[in-house]
C-alpha cells in the first residue's frame, strides 16, 4: 500500500539526518509530542520546524529530495511520448495531450501548471502559510524531466494553490539543448 505519510516521514528524516544528524531529524519529523497527529497538522508542524531550523536555500534543497514518486511511471510514459514526437519545445507542449497534462510554452519557455494541488499528502490541508511543503514537487518534476531528456533541469516553483495562488505553476528549464538529434 502506498502510504504517503510514511514515505514523507522517512525521506524528511533521512535528508535532515544527512545534514544535521538523527536527533535533529527526529525532532523535526516527530516533534516533542508523543501523540500521533493527523496528516494536515503534521504537515504544518513539520514545515514550521523545518523553517525554524534552515534558510530558504537549504529548505528548497531538502524538500526537493523528498519527492515521493507518486504516479511517476505514468507521468514518465507521457513525457517520453511527447518528447519522441517533438522537434522543439513548442511542439513538445503544443499537443492536446500536453495541454491536458498542464504543459504549455510562453516565449519559448516551458511551464507546467495544475488547476488543483497534485500532492496526495495535502488533500486534507486547506491552506499552507508558505510554499515549503511544495518544494518537493520541484524535485518530482526535476527527476521526471531529467530522466526523459537526459540532461540537467532547473525547476522554479512560481505559484502554489495551497499557499493561496490561483494555480500550481512551475517553470521547467533544460540546462542543455534537448532537440539536437
Amino acid at each position: 500500500m502506498f502510504d504517503i505519510r510514511k514515505i514523507q516521514e522517512k525521506v524528511i528524516f533521512e535528508n535532515v539526518s544527512a545534514i544535521s544528524g538523527r536527533e535533529i531529524a527526529k525532532e523535526i519529523v516527530y516533534g516533542s509530542d508523543t501523540e500521533p497527529r493527523e496528516d494536515a497538522a503534521w504537515v504544518k508542524e513539520t514545515m514550521q520546524r523545518l523553517e525554524a531550523a534552515y534558510d530558504k536555500e537549504t529548505l528548497v534543497r531538502l524538500r526537493m529530495k523528498c519527492q515521493c514518486g507518486y504516479g511517476m511511471d505514468e507521468k514518465r510514459e507521457l513525457v517520453e511520448e511527447l518528447y519522441a514526437s517533438a522537434n522543439s519545445m513548442e511542439e513538445f507542449a503544443g499537443s492536446e495531450k500536453a495541454r491536458k497534462a498542464g504543459l504549455f510554452t510562453q516565449d519559448g519557455e516551458l511551464f507546467l501548471s495544475f488547476p488543483f494541488c497534485p500532492c496526495p499528502m495535502l488533500s486534507g490541508v486547506s491552506r499552507l502559510d508558505t510554499k515549503t511543503w511544495c518544494y518537493c514537487t520541484m524535485g518530482y518534476s526535476k527527476k521526471l524531466f531529467e530522466d526523459v531528456w537526459g540532461c540537467g533541469v532547473k525547476v522554479d516553483l512560481l505559484k502554489s494553490i495551497k499557499a493561496g495562488d490561483d494555480m500550481c505553476l512551475m517553470k521547467i528549464t533544460p540546462l542543455s539543448p534537448i532537440w539536437e538529434k
